[in-house]
């Protein structure tokens, strides 16, 4: 992929739900030759991409990523965390940054006894970060409440995949960043806002501020999904390297699918389905309610091992889930809005 310099950067970075701000420079640097940018009171940041007419079509990508919290500094000089949407038994031996005062290298250690008391399932509280400071000199830098996230570099792997942390939801904004550079010389009919969401992780809250913020008539909400492959969700059939996935279900408009999905076979983009009865658990089931209701689509890119260091993802799915949505973009009209909005 030939942004693949700018997707290892923000994989590489570090921004937990909250401080989705520390992302913010890369991706204005990035983003501002597409449009005007704007960033929100509590974190979402906006590109808008002047079109023809008034109607409003928002393309979101969360910016957060998953992470941890300080909840205690001990006597010995080790520290004790909570954590947030990440396994206990993913984070044995890894390398964190602890974002306090100045940033402070650890590795998580498992507690030596923990192995040898028949216990099966590792818990936080086995759990604990060592810094090599003592106790006196670590909190001069560390605080209760500071953030903890995952340090890894990015790996590419043999066949166009790439292993990082971050990558759910990094992948879909460099999606978006395809999009974007497609339409760059193109005007399109629709107002195109695209937007890095905030606090996704925590609830999709973001998504709900976005959405009365710009009051667009349709959305398109673009994350990760879980490959079904080996050692994947066997309930699942999503495969790296397939193509991106479009959701089928009740959050999202049908008839906006479908036209999604025509405008794929169209262009021969490759893409795959996923039936989704219920909460995808993106921030598509927020925005559909929002403002009194917003025709919302789903678009996802297939990741292996989600929510730990070594997510992986195929470049061509991310390259792909941009193509997709510029060619949608590029040809949906206003005048086409009420036949779609009407079942």
């Amino acid at each position: 992929m030939e942004d693949l310099d700018l997707f290892k950067e923000i994989c590489e970075a570090h921004a937990p739900s909250g401080r989705e701000d520390w992302l913010y420079s890369i991706i204005e640097d990035n983003f501002k030759q597409f449009g005007d940018i704007t960033i929100s009171k509590l974190n979402n940041m906006y590109i808008h991409k002047e079109g023809k007419t008034s109607s409003k079509l928002m393309i979101m990508s969360h910016a957060d990523e998953v992470f941890l919290m300080v909840k205690e500094i001990t006597k010995e000089g080790f520290i004790k965390f909570k954590g947030l949407g990440i396994d206990a038994k993913s984070l044995v031996g890894q390398e964190v940054i602890i974002h306090g005062k100045e940033n402070v290298s650890g590795v998580v250690a498992l507690k030596y006894d923990c192995g040898y008391k028949g216990k099966n399932k590792v818990t936080m509280e086995d759990l604990y970060i060592e810094t090599g400071f003592c106790t006196e000199k670590l909190k001069s830098f560390v605080k209760i409440g500071d953030y903890v996230t995952l340090d890894k570099k990015m790996l590419e792997l043999l066949n166009g995949n790439v292993s990082c942390k971050s990558i759910d939801n990094r992948a879909s904004i460099s999606a978006m960043y395809v999009c974007a550079q497609e339409l760059k010389n193109v005007n399109p009919d629709l107002d195109v806002y695209f937007v890095c969401s905030c606090q996704e992780e925590v609830g999709h809250r973001g998504a709900k501020m976005a959405s009365y913020e710009v009051k667009p008539d349709i959305a398109v909400a673009i994350d990760v999904t879980f490959d079904g492959g080996i050692l994947g969700d066997g309930d699942r059939e999503n495969k790296l390297g397939a193509g991106p996935v479009i959701c089928i279900g009740p959050n999202i408009h049908t008839k906006l699918r479908n036209r999604i999905i025509q405008t794929a076979d169209k262009y021969n983009i490759p893409y795959q389905v996923e039936v989704e009865p219920g909460n995808t658990g993106t921030d598509a089931w927020d925005i559909q309610t929002a403002e009194g209701g917003i025709p919302t689509l789903l678009i996802s890119i297939p990741i292996k091992y989600m929510h730990t260091s070594v997510e992986m993802v195929n470049l061509k799915d991310i390259k792909n889930t941009g193509r997709l949505l510029a060619r949608f973009i590029q040809e949906l009209k206003e005048d086409e809005l009420e036949g779609l909005f009407c079942f």
